[in-house]
């Protein structure tokens, strides 16, 4: 049974906003009487405060740097539409369906935080969104991540008014069509609820949960494929031992030293008699490589999650004091750093695979297995195995590591010198997911190799089925994607298998 996770009511976490992507779990909105007058509370006072005091930024004034511009009441209502139609210019591909969904609802849960003046039944219209699965095609271009995420979040705004496009049920089609067909009045914005939805984090926050489980994910088979490879290359285990990582107690290091332990299970007694005294460093340091992430993954979790259940718009609405509050919430300097951060470690623990890679596949380090892993026997002369594979994850590597360049760094001014400083959180999370397709493809590439070698091991009868226990799950679910490689073959098939796999956390872990 799908967790219904309420909103107004549960505080979200990552992996709420990956299961609601993932169609895993459903979303509703609360209706909790206390829950619903706080929102409309504030919708209320907004129009207390327009009707006595006037000069709200955004409601009363044109925006950023027009705001010296002073509309008419009788225009108030005219605003907001022209806000999301000249926003209406993201070029780029369009954000795939599970980003769609996690951008929908972490909106949704910002503007819920009862702090941006909006109305209850604008909640609804999003959540309205979720539930049916109407999905505003973003493109995925054209944010500089302050004021927010402007441009992306107007194709969520305009389709709520019926003039953008969706994807409903497969298929490329107006907004106002799919609303009118389900009987969903085209919504008509009250002030500054047009703002309120634009003006926020909430796209750059969205790919950040994505790309947190992602990485998570990656990180843990590295862990496994580093396991794969000691024992493939006839490697030491002392290399993890945990009294070795007490000396140097990161918590992120000893953890994946842990998880390198645990598959190699080094409490067993498999009798294994290394070869050389120390392992290259690719072997040796693959724990303080790949524990960065763990080192610092629970900033990023604090970084992501306070940001999604935060309000991030402005002005900020406070009923409560009877306030507004004119900010800069809207900044996404905390997820720009985050993903900044994140595109790092991946991409180094991209690269750590790819030089296991080529040391699995070189005869002159592979300790004994043939020829890029090739397992044709007489008929390697003519057979190459897993030589274009080890180019092909260099070449990814590069790609990835090329674009680790943190995008913080490319802040410009903007918006007549209003907008003067930005974060540039939305490109660094879109960088980040590129990082991870590539650093995917490196990692499904390697264990495909490193299983390939592990099959030669066990036939030349170099290791025993004993040294495999703790990787043996591993071995057996690899070989089910990608079978022996006797005489050469076309490989993409299953690399893109794999991958899909991948994403969808195959391999148990």
């Amino acid at each position: 049974m799908k967790k219904i996770i309420e909103i107004g009511k549960d505080r979200l976490t990552i992996e709420d906003v990956v299961a609601v992507a993932k169609r895993q779990s459903s979303v509703k909105l609360s209706k909790d009487k206390e829950f619903v007058q706080k929102i409309d509370g504030g919708a209320a006072f907004l129009d207390k405060v327009l009707a006595e005091v006037g000069g709200v930024y955004g409601v009363t004034t044109g925006y950023g740097d027009s705001c010296t511009q002073v509309l008419s009441p009788e225009h108030y209502s005219d605003l907001p539409v022209h806000l999301t139609r000249y926003h209406g210019c993201g070029l780029g591909d369009f954000f795939d369906e599970e980003t769609t969904r996690a951008i929908i609802l972490v909106r949704l849960n910002t503007l819920a935080q009862g702090f941006s003046g909006v109305s209850y039944e604008l909640l609804n219209r999003l959540t309205l969104l979720l539930e049916h699965d109407i999905l505003p095609l973003i493109p995925e271009e054209g944010s500089v991540g302050a004021s927010g995420d402007l441009t992306p979040l107007s194709y969520v705004a305009g389709t709520l008014i019926g003039e953008r496009e969706v994807l409903y049920k497969g298929e490329r089609r107006q907004a106002k069509d799919v609303l009118s067909g389900l009987g969903i009045p085209a919504y008509s914005f009250r002030p500054k609820e047009a703002i309120a939805i634009m003006n926020g984090t909430a796209v750059m926050n969205a790919i950040a949960c994505m790309a947190y489980s992602r990485a998570e994910y990656l990180s843990d088979l590295a862990c496994r494929i580093t396991a794969m490879m000691v024992i493939g290359l006839k490697g030491n285990d002392y290399h993890f031992y945990k009294r070795l990582f007490e000396a140097k107690p990161h918590p992120g290091l000893m953890l994946a030293a842990e998880k390198i332990r645990i598959a190699l299970a080094i409490d067993s007694k498999h009798g294994v008699v290394p070869e050389k005294i120390q392992d290259a460093y690719s072997l040796r340091c693959a724990p303080h490589v790949i524990g960065m992430f763990y080192d610092a993954a629970p900033l990023f979790r604090q970084m992501i999650e306070i940001e999604m259940n935060s309000a991030n718009d402005n002005p900020l609405v406070d009923p409560e004091t009877k306030s507004i509050f004119h900010g800069g919430h809207f900044y996404g300097g905390h997820i720009c750093f985050a993903m900044d951060s994140l595109k790092n470690i991946i991409a180094n623990t991209a690269d750590l695979l790819d030089r296991q890679l080529a040391m699995i596949v070189d005869v002159k380090f592979n300790r004994g297995l043939p020829a890029n892993l090739t397992g044709s026997g007489d008929k390697i002369s003519y057979n190459h195995g897993f030589k274009a594979i080890q180019i092909a994850a260099s070449a990814w590597t590069a790609e990835a590591l090329h674009l680790t360049m943190p995008m913080s760094v490319f802040s410009r001014s903007t918006e007549c010198h209003n907008q003067d400083k930005v974060s540039m959180g939305t490109i660094a999370a879109r960088d980040c997911i590129r990082i991870l397709e590539l650093s995917e493809q490196v990692t499904v590439a390697t264990l495909f190799a490193v299983t390939q070698a592990l099959r030669i091991r066990l036939e030349q009868g170099d290791i025993s089925k004993e040294r495999m226990i703790g990787v043996q799950k591993t071995f057996d679910q690899t070989d089910k994607v990608s079978p022996k490689l006797v005489e050469d073959r076309i490989m993409d098939r299953e690399l893109r298998e794999g991958l899909k796999l991948m994403r969808e956390k195959y391999w148990e872990l």
